[in-house]
C-alpha cells in the first residue's frame, strides 16, 4: 500500500490499541490492520488525518469443513479500527463505503453469504451506527479470567455434585455419546442462525471427535447418571485455540467448545457441575483466559455463562445476504 496509508494505519493501529484497553482490559493489546481485498477503506477525521481505517477481507468455507456449519458459505468481513471514543460517524461512513463495494462484488447477492463485522462488546458508541445498516447481533465471544493467587493452581473438586452424578473424562469408547451431544448443540443453535446444518455436519463432527478423544490429557468431560450421560463439556485446548486466541489479551488461552446437557436432565446443576470442573482442571493446566461462543438470541445462553464467570468481549454482527447491507 502506498506509504501515506502505511503511515495512516500505523497511526490508527497504536491510537486503536490504546483506545480498546481504556474500554476493556481483556481485549488484545494490539490492534494490527490485516490486508484487504482492496486498499483500505478511509473514514475522513479532523486536521487531515483518518478518524478509521477498514478493510474487506473474503472467505470462501469448502463444503468438507466443519466451519462451514458455523455460518455462511461466503463471508465478507469489514475490518474496522477507529480512533476516537465515539465510533459512530466514522463507522457510520466505513459501512457506506463498504456497502457500495460489496454491491460491485460479484456473488455478494448469493442466499448462503453473510456481511460480518466483530464489534467489542463494551464499545457501544457503534451499536446504532451497525443497526442503521441492517446489521443484527448474532453472535458472542465471551471470556473468562483464571481466579489469581493459589486457586489457579488447584485440582477439581470441593464442589458437591447433584445425587447421583458422576464427572469423568471421555475417551475413544464414548466416540457416539460425545458426538451426540456436539449434535446437539449445532442443532440447538440452528434456532438462533448461529449453526447451519449441512449434509456433511456430522460425520465431520464425528470425526473431528474422534481425533480429539483420542488425545491424552484428554480435555472433554462427561456427566453421568445411572451410568447414562447426562451431559458433556469440551475444551480446546491452547495449542488448538490459535484461531480465536488473538481475540483477547496475550497469554495461555483456551477455547470451551461444547456444552450441552441432555434435555431432561436441563435445570438441576449438571451444566454447572460439568463447567466447575473443566474451570478447575484448566486453572491447574495454567490456562489464563478461556473463551468460547454463544448466540446472542439463544435465551439459555448469556445467564448460563454470566452466572459461570463469563462475560462478553466481541459482538458478531451480520447481515445474510452481504450485499443487503444498507
Amino acid at each position: 500500500m502506498p506509504w501515506v496509508v502505511r503511515d495512516a494505519v500505523d497511526d490508527i493501529n497504536r491510537a486503536v490499541g490504546r483506545r480498546w484497553q481504556g474500554l476493556d482490559r481483556m481485549l488484545p493489546g494490539r490492534a494490527d490492520l490485516p490486508e484487504g481485498c482492496a486498499a483500505p477503506l478511509v473514514a475522513g477525521g479532523a486536521n487531515g488525518r483518518p478518524a478509521g481505517l477498514g478493510v474487506c477481507r473474503h472467505e470462501h468455507v469448502p463444503a468438507d469443513t466443519l466451519n462451514q456449519t458455523w455460518g455462511t458459505t461466503g463471508r465478507f468481513s469489514l475490518i474496522v479500527r477507529l480512533r476516537e471514543p465515539d465510533a459512530s460517524g466514522a463507522l457510520d461512513d466505513l459501512l457506506g463505503q463498504w456497502r457500495d463495494h460489496l454491491a460491485g462484488l460479484p456473488g455478494a447477492g448469493a442466499a448462503d453469504t453473510a456481511a460480518m463485522v466483530s464489534w467489542p462488546s463494551r464499545d457501544v458508541s457503534g451499536v446504532n451506527a451497525l443497526l442503521r445498516h441492517g446489521m443484527q447481533a448474532l453472535t458472542v465471544i465471551a471470556v473468562r479470567s483464571a481466579p489469581a493467587g493459589p486457586s489457579n493452581h488447584r485440582l477439581p473438586g470441593g464442589h458437591r455434585l447433584p445425587g447421583g452424578l458422576v464427572i469423568r473424562e471421555a475417551g475413544p469408547a464414548d466416540l457416539d455419546a460425545v458426538t451426540g451431544f456436539e449434535m446437539g448443540v449445532i442443532r440447538y443453535d440452528a434456532h438462533f442462525g448461529s449453526a447451519i446444518v449441512r449434509p456433511a455436519t456430522e460425520a465431520l463432527v464425528r470425526a473431528e471427535t474422534q481425533a480429539a478423544l483420542a488425545r491424552r490429557p484428554a480435555w472433554a468431560w462427561l456427566a453421568e447418571r445411572d451410568g447414562r450421560p447426562a451431559g458433556l463439556v469440551h475444551v480446546q485446548p491452547p495449542e488448538h485455540s490459535g484461531w480465536v486466541s488473538g481475540m483477547t489479551r496475550p497469554g495461555v488461552t483456551a477455547y470451551l467448545q461444547t456444552m450441552f446437557v441432555r434435555p431432561g436432565e436441563r435445570g438441576g446443576g449438571v451444566g454447572a457441575a460439568l463447567v466447575r470442573h473443566a474451570h478447575g482442571v484448566l486453572d491447574a493446566r495454567g490456562v489464563e483466559t478461556t473463551l468460547l461462543h454463544y448466540a446472542q438470541v439463544n435465551p439459555l445462553s448469556a445467564p448460563f455463562w454470566s452466572r459461570m464467570g463469563y462475560r462478553p468481549l466481541w459482538t458478531g454482527w451480520e447481515v445474510r445476504p452481504a450485499a443487503s447491507l444498507h
